[in-house]
C-alpha cells in the first residue's frame, strides 16, 4: 500500500509532557539549571585540559573531545526544549526537527565510540603502563577521535534521512521532547519495518558492541590491579578508571532503555524522562564527576584559578 502525503515539511509539534503543564515549569527550571552548569563545567574542563601543560597527555585529550562534544549535544536541543517548556506552543519546524535530528544523532553516537577509546586508553595505561607512551602517542590519540567524530557522522547520514522520509499523514505530533528516531517512527503513518531493523542494527553496533568492549577492558583492568601487591597502588590504579566508569553508567543505562527496550505507552512516559536524563543530567554531571575525584584536575583549577588571578593584579 502506498501511502501519498501531502505538506511533508510542515511544522511538527513536540508533545513532551502537555498533558502535565505544571511539570513542564518546574522542568524548564531544572533544565536551565543543568543547562548552565554544563555549559560552565565543560567549558572549565576545555580550557583547563588545553591550559594546563601537565595535562597534555591522552586521557584528558579525549576528556577534553568529551566536553566538547557534551557542549554541542545539549546546545542541539535544550534551547528548542526550554522553549517548548516555558509555553503552550510546542511547533518544531521541519527543517529545525531535521538540523536537531543530524546533529542529535551525529553527537550521540560519536559519544558511544569516544566512550569506547576513553575505556581503551584507561586498559593501556593500567595493563601496559611501560609502553603506554609509545602505543598512545599524539598521531594514534588524533586519529582515534576523528575515528570516533566520523563514525557518528556516518550514522547520522546513513539513519537520519530514513527517518525524515517518513510520511505523517494523519497527524505530526512527535510524543517527546525532541526529534529522534524512535517517537519520529511512532509518529509515522507508513509501515516502519525497515527504520526498525535499521535501529536495532545501529543499536547493536554503537550500543551493544561499545559497552562489551568497555566491560571488556575494565575486567582486564579489574584483573591487572588485583595483582599489585600494594593497596596505595591499587588504589591508585582504580581511582584513574572509576571516573570513566561512572560516566559510562550514566550514559549507556539511560541511552540503552530507551532506544533497546520493547515500545508501549509506559515505555513512551518513561523514555521521555530518560531522553531528559541523558540529555540534560549527564552532560552536566560529567566535569563534576572527572573534578571531584580527580586530583590532576582539581590541581589544573587551582594552578589556572592562580594565573588568572596573577595577571589580574599585575
Amino acid at each position: 500500500m502506498i501511502t501519498i502525503c501531502n505538506d511533508s515539511h510542515s511544522d511538527f509539534i513536540l508533545l513532551g509532557f502537555s498533558e502535565k503543564p505544571y511539570l513542564e515549569k518546574i522542568l524548564f527550571w531544572v533544565v536551565l539549571i543543568f543547562y548552565c552548569l554544563t555549559i560552565a563545567g565543560n567549558t572549565v574542563i576545555i580550557l583547563v585540559s588545553s591550559k594546563d601543560p601537565k595535562l597534555h597527555i591522552p586521557m584528558y585529550f579525549f576528556l577534553c573531545n568529551l566536553s566538547l562534544l557534551d557542549l554541542c549535544f545539549t546546545s542541539s536541543c535544550v534551547p528548542q526544549m526550554l522553549v517548548n517548556f516555558w509555553g503552550p506552543k510546542k511547533t518544531i519546524s521541519y527543517i529545525g526537527c531535521a538540523i536537531q535530528l543530524y546533529v542529535f544523532l551525529w553527537l550521540g553516537a560519536t559519544e558511544c565510540v569516544l566512550l569506547v577509546v576513553m575505556a581503551v586508553d584507561r586498559y593501556v595505561a593500567v595493563c601496559h603502563p611501560l609502553q603506554y607512551t609509545a602505543i598512545m602517542h599524539p598521531k594514534l590519540c588524533l586519529e582515534l577521535a576523528i575515528l570516533a567524530w566520523g563514525t557518528g557522522l556516518v550514522q547520522s547520514l546513513i539513519q537520519s534521512p530514513a527517518a525524515l522520509q517518513l510520511p505523517f499523514c494523519s497527524h505530526r505530533k512527535v510524543d517527546d521532547i525532541v526529534c529522534e528516531v524512535p517517537a519520529l517512527i511512532q509518529a509515522s503513518s507508513a509501515d516502519t519495518t525497515y527504520n526498525e531493523i535499521q535501529m536495532s542494527i545501529a543499536s547493536i553496533i554503537l550500543l551493544v558492541v561499545p559497552l562489551v568492549i568497555i566491560l571488556s577492558s575494565y575486567g582486564a583492568v579489574a584483573k591487572a590491579v588485583l595483582k599489585i601487591k600494594s593497596a596505595a597502588g591499587q588504589k591508585k590504579a582504580f581511582s584513574t578508571c572509576i571516573s570513566h566508569i561512572l560516566v559510562v553508567s550514566l550514559f549507556y543505562g539511560t541511552v540503552t532503555a530507551v532506544y533497546l527496550q520493547p515500545k508501549n505507552r509506559y515505555a513512551q512516559e518513561q523514555d521521555k524522562f530518560l531522553t531528559l536524563f541523558y540529555t540534560v543530567a549527564t552532560p552536566s554531571l560529567n566535569p563534576l564527576i572527572y573534578t571531584l575525584r580527580n586530583k590532576e584536575v582539581k590541581g589544573a583549577l587551582i594552578r589556572l584559578g592562580r594565573r588568572t588571578w596573577d595577571s589580574r593584579n599585575n
